[in-house]
């Protein structure tokens, strides 16, 4: 491409609203156009970076899963069988919907495994046929609340998505396995930095996920992992062990009062203990959809005085044990709920559930959880239920054990931080990064088959659900993770896997006929080769083109100057900076030697 003739128009000053050096680079070099909230444009250098990830991606998946193309526009009955319509819809909000001149209402596909079921159900009949896998790169679109970040977050973005089927649990594992590899050696052909953590699997579902995550600086996501190597974790989903607290001061059970001791920080100063012999005791609302119907249902938490919650743990924890889909879970206001007024500051673990006023859409009883290091207490502070008062040297009534608080159901909502001690091994402490979420796996199970009746006959004549998996690489959101990675203050580093071209021709001075004919026999040269040049052709400063040459951050740069003369010109390393000096008749053989 001569860009004399191209859609590229460079940028000196940074857009507005360009939060990361990644979408800097990538609106300054013409390679993207914002059009609105969410919403880019590919110009022309976009679009052939696209393309050869796109190629990279086939080829990885070639022998591995067959590729098709499935509807963008999905009818709402499929999602209705699934038991998805209201969660997207609704419960998140995040699904396009269209309605048809019929009056039938379609989404605008965010994900596609409903119809991916629908497809396998209609044509699969036997375990003889499986296992089946089956992908696709195409658009996808989601009612982004905030979209941010350039291309990290948008409104509609091409995804390489696939769906797999199978006869029974090991042969899900077993492509689970395979789909990973996948995605391991396609990070690694782009050079870039990359960690495969266990991720919470979301609204997608399943029982088992693990993401892929390019590290950067920018990422919306914490990895939390071991130097060991044995774990990885997005902090999401990450455990820890809790570090240990000691015995505890109280030796017996003891009111005392309080005044002003609304945090615990005030509380155990007060008291003269250590936030870990505290159990402190957190209100929450959950919302829900229950028969097209709000529901509120107060949540009481208690968990250690030192721990912070993890609000996915708990989401996923409060979702398990509501009717309908959960739409909100925030911190509670009882002024809403609250039939009396509430001890704040002194809650209790047994705030009883008459304190909830009765009326419709407000479930009349607590939903009580505690965190598994909150059970382990011995002798602790906590709020007495009155306000200004606490009790010390408590107990959890249990069936081996005497006390004086009924133990809530026990379930893992703690938040793991850097520095906890890792699980599987207590010297290993855990180390923080930022990720930013290129690709995800699931291992989904049975449950969409289930709920659209996807069934295939065993060997032994039953029907039987589908074991299934679904795969995700966020394929526009790549490309930007990369040159978030792959970039300095000049502009960006691509990997050559993916640079929309490999060389940068660059003529000095254009009104100069010996260079403007050896870049020509350069630009012939290379074109034939293999090599993928840009010509630099246009009526502009040298200086110029050697900025837009830094910023768009092809490879190499071959600069046609005055060495023409002595029939030599300069080619320059992106990456490296380095500079050689080679011969005109010798530039293709340089850039083979290369690799």
């Amino acid at each position: 491409m001569k860009l004399s003739s191209s859609l590229l128009r460079t940028q000196r000053e940074v857009p507005e609203g360009a939060e990361t050096q990644g979408i800097q680079h990538l609106l300054r070099a013409g390679y993207v156009r914002r059009i609105g909230s969410g919403l880019y444009a590919h110009l022309p250098l976009m679009t052939r970076t696209m393309h050869k990830l796109e190629a990279l991606i086939r080829e990885e998946l070639e022998g591995v899963s067959q590729e098709v193309s499935l509807p963008v526009l999905q009818p709402q009955h499929l999602w209705d069988e699934s038991g998805r319509w209201a969660a997207y819809t609704q419960a998140e909000g995040i699904m396009f919907t269209v309605t048809d001149r019929a009056g039938r209402a379609h989404a605008l596909g965010p994900t596609h495994e409903e119809v991916a079921v629908d497809v396998v159900r209609g044509l699969v009949r036997s375990y003889r046929d499986l296992p089946l896998s089956v992908y696709q790169i195409g658009r996808k679109f989601r009612d982004e609340l905030r979209p941010r970040f350039g291309l990290l977050r948008t409104r509609e973005f091409t995804m390489k998505d696939a769906y797999s089927f199978h006869a029974d649990e090991a042969s899900l594992r077993e492509h689970f396995e395979a789909m990973s590899g996948v995605y391991a050696r396609l990070l690694t052909r782009l050079g870039v930095a990359w960690r495969a953590v266990q991720a919470d699997s979301g609204n997608i579902g399943g029982a088992e996920s693990r993401e892929f995550m390019v590290l950067s600086e920018v990422g919306e996501d914490e990895v939390l992992y071991t130097e060991d190597g044995r774990y990885a974790a997005n902090a999401e989903r990450a455990v820890s062990r809790a570090a240990p607290v000691g015995a505890s001061p109280f030796a017996a059970l003891a009111r005392h009062h309080t005044p002003g001791t609304v945090t615990v920080a005030s509380a155990c100063a007060a008291l003269g203990c250590g936030p870990g012999h505290m159990l402190k005791n957190v209100l929450y609302d959950a919302v829900s959809l229950q028969a097209g119907q709000r529901v509120l249902t107060p949540v009481l938490v208690s968990l250690r005085g030192d721990h912070s919650v993890n609000p996915v743990k708990l989401w996923n924890a409060v979702q398990a044990r509501v009717a309908g889909d959960l739409t909100a879970l925030e911190v509670a206001q009882p002024d809403g709920w609250a039939a009396e007024a509430l001890p704040l500051g002194s809650l209790a673990p047994d705030l009883p559930d008459h304190v909830i006023a009765r009326r419709e859409g407000l479930h009349p009883a607590f939903l009580r959880l505690c965190d598994p290091a909150g059970a382990e207490l011995r002798d602790f502070a906590t709020g007495a239920g009155q306000t200004d008062w606490h009790v010390t040297g408590a107990n959890w009534a249990t069936a081996d054990a005497t006390g004086q608080f009924a133990l809530p159901e026990v379930v893992e909502l703690r938040q793991a931080q850097a520095g906890d001690a890792a699980v599987h091994e207590a010297s290993q402490r855990l180390h923080s990064a930022r990720g930013i979420e290129v690709g995800h796996v699931f291992q989904l199970g049975t449950r969409y088959a289930q709920a659209m009746g996807a069934t295939f006959t065993g060997a032994d004549g039953r029907e039987r659900p589908f074991q299934m998996g679904c795969y995700g690489i966020g394929v526009t959101r790549l490309v930007q993770a990369v040159a978030e990675q792959c970039s300095d203050a000049r502009g960006l580093i691509w990997p050559a896997a993916i640079a929309p071209y490999l060389v940068h021709l660059t003529v000095v001075d254009g009104k100069n006929s010996a260079q403007r004919a050896a870049a020509d026999t350069l630009y012939a040269a290379l074109g034939a080769a293999g090599l993928d040049p840009l010509l630099d052709d246009r009526d502009e400063r040298a200086g110029v083109k050697f900025a837009d040459a830094d910023l768009i951050g092809l490879p190499y740069r071959v600069t046609v100057g005055r060495g023409v003369a002595e029939g030599k010109v300069e080619v320059k390393v992106r990456r490296s900076g380095v500079v050689a000096v080679v011969p005109v008749e010798g530039v293709v053989g340089w850039m083979r030697a290369q690799g």
